[in-house]
């Protein structure tokens, strides 16, 4: 009787020294992947850079704008706050692009339709760039969350607002632009 409480007890001990290593393996994987996370963007540090296809089908990047104030828009077709901001952001750019202001308006294709994207595109008449985040390359590098969510980056690079949601006011949009030409 007592070599069968013995083995029952090994048993149980092993049960447990696995289970226990099994743990803490688990909890070793989940402590590295929270360290790799990255920190999203924050007003007065660099802005990530990306590369992304336009609607035309070139590639344009963040950095190629380097020396130049820069909004980056990141918007989706669905989105009604989207569409009503973006024929403001057209007025700006038309009136601010001689002096260099360029707007990088990022349709989030992964969650968007690149067909209804386009057929709003198109509809509107926009003349700034339209890139194509069909891989979520540049909305995970900014940690979008929420659409529109825009960003205003000064001549450096450097992130000087963000502004979640929208519309952004035709007014508020000019004063923000102007800030950035400064």
């Amino acid at each position: 009787m007592r070599t069968i409480l013995s083995k029952y007890w090994i048993y149980f001990t092993i049960a447990i020294l696995v289970l226990g290593a099994g743990w803490i393996w688990v909890s070793a994987q989940n402590t590295n992947s929270t360290k790799t996370l990255e920190t999203a963007p924050q007003e007065g540090f660099l802005a990530p850079n990306f590369t992304l296809d336009t609607k035309n089908g070139t590639q344009l990047s963040l950095s190629d704008f380097r020396g130049q104030p820069v909004l980056v828009n990141f918007w989706a077709s669905w989105c009604p706050p989207c569409k009503a901001e973006m024929p403001g952001m057209e007025i700006v750019y038309q009136e601010f692009q001689d002096q260099g202001f360029v707007v990088l308006a990022i349709n989030v294709t992964h969650q968007d339709s690149l067909s209804d994207a386009a057929r709003f595109v198109e509809e509107q008449g926009f003349t700034f760039p339209i890139l194509l985040d069909a891989q979520a390359i540049a909305s995970q590098a900014y940690q979008i969350r929420s659409l529109p969510t825009s960003f205003f980056i000064d001549q450096e690079g450097i992130i000087q607002q963000i502004v979640f949601g929208g519309p952004i006011p035709k007014a508020d949009l000019h004063a923000k632009i102007e800030d950035l030409l400064k």
